[in-house]
Order: C-alpha cells, then sequence, then structure tokens
C-alpha cells in the first residue's frame, strides 16, 4: 500500500507477536547489497510512517534480515532518523549529568496498544554498515537510545514484552488481542 508520506516507500503489513516466527528468532545477516535492501529500507521507513511508529526492524514486516530504521527523538527533542544494516548495539557510559538508564514507558508496533515501563541504557550507539555496505553509527540519548536498544532486540528475537515479568507480559498480550483473543493481523 503506497501512501503520501514523508517516505517513497511502499508500506507493508506489520507482523504481531505471536504470529509469524520470524519475529521470535535473530534475524540473518545481511550479505547481499543491492537495489532490492534500498528498497526493503524504503519500504520499512514507509511502514514504519504508516504504523505511526518510531523504529522498525525487518522482522517486523516479516523480511529475516539485520536491518532496522529509526525516526525518533533523542533526549534533546532533535530527531534521529537512520537506519543500520547488521547493527552491533553498544551501551555506552552517560556523560556528566545524565542517568546511567531512564525507566519509562515502551511499546511496540508488534504489540498494538499497550505500553509497559521498562528500564534501557540511557545512551547507546549502534554500529554497523548501510545499503552499499559502508560503515555508519547512529549514537542517541534518551528515547532515541531506548528506540536503538529495541530495534536491536527485534533482530535478536527478543520482543519489549519478552523483558517483563510472566504476569505483565501475559496481561499486555490479553489487551494488545482485545476481545477476539488474537492479535491484529
Amino acid at each position: 500500500m503506497r501512501l503520501p508520506g514523508r517516505y517513497s516507500g511502499t508500506a507493508r503489513p506489520i507482523v504481531t507477536y505471536g504470529g509469524d516466527p520470524v519475529l521470535h528468532r535473530p534475524c540473518a545477516p545481511v550479505t547481499d547489497f543491492g537495489k532490492d535492501l534500498r528498497r526493503l529500507v524504503l519500504d520499512m521507513f514507509a511502514s514504519m510512517e504508516a504504523a505511526d511508529g518510531v523504529g522498525l526492524a525487518a522482522n517486523q514486516i516479516g523480511v529475516d534480515a539485520r536491518v532496522f530504521v529509526i525516526d525518533c527523538p533523542d533526549a534533546r527533542g532533535e530527531d534521529v532518523v537512520g537506519y543500520v544494516v547488521n547493527p552491533e548495539l553498544t551501551v555506552l557510559e552517560p556523560h556528566e549529568g545524565e542517568p546511567a538508564e531512564e525507566v519509562t514507558e515502551e511499546g511496540c508496533l508488534s504489540v498494538p496498544g499497550p505500553y509497559a515501563e521498562l528500564p534501557r541504557a540511557f545512551r547507546a550507539r549502534v554500529d554497523g554498515v548501510d545499503a552499499a555496505g559502508l560503515p555508519v553509527s547512529i549514537e542517541a540519548t534518551g528515547m532515541a537510545a531506548r528506540c536503538l536498544q529495541h530495534e536491536v532486540d527485534h533482530l535478536d528475537g527478543t520482543v519489549y514484552v519478552d523483558r517483563l515479568p510472566a504476569e505483565l507480559r501475559e496481561r499486555l498480550l490479553a489487551e494488545a488481542a482485545g476481545p477476539e483473543g488474537e492479535l491484529p493481523a
């Protein structure tokens, strides 16, 4: 579905928790760099925008590839926009006056609706490559750092609710499923 908006890709459906197994296992490293990868990145940005998200991992649209996109504000309110292929996450030491971690609400396009408080590092960096295979890094604070950690978790097969106590996770998944008992496709 092509939508008018900031990104020129084609929006794809979001995979929900418990659906496609690709959401629950580590994604394959990208080895083929070219037009298909560039198209995937554009489609991921369009899918994220259509779903009103701030980040999206490839497996959230059913693609088994270590790629994520981000368009999320940092601690100063400045937008961090980019993508990383084959990212490696590094939690960074806080600068003077910054907290080591923040506990704040987190949600996920693959668990539509509910949010839960979750601790994450305040400052993080991902290093990887772009669609041409050239080195790229994104360093961020606040919500954008949370987003980097959240998306790399996805690529490792972990959804944020998997980090929560079992009782809370079950309650949030039931809330996301709604009265029919199934998460939307």
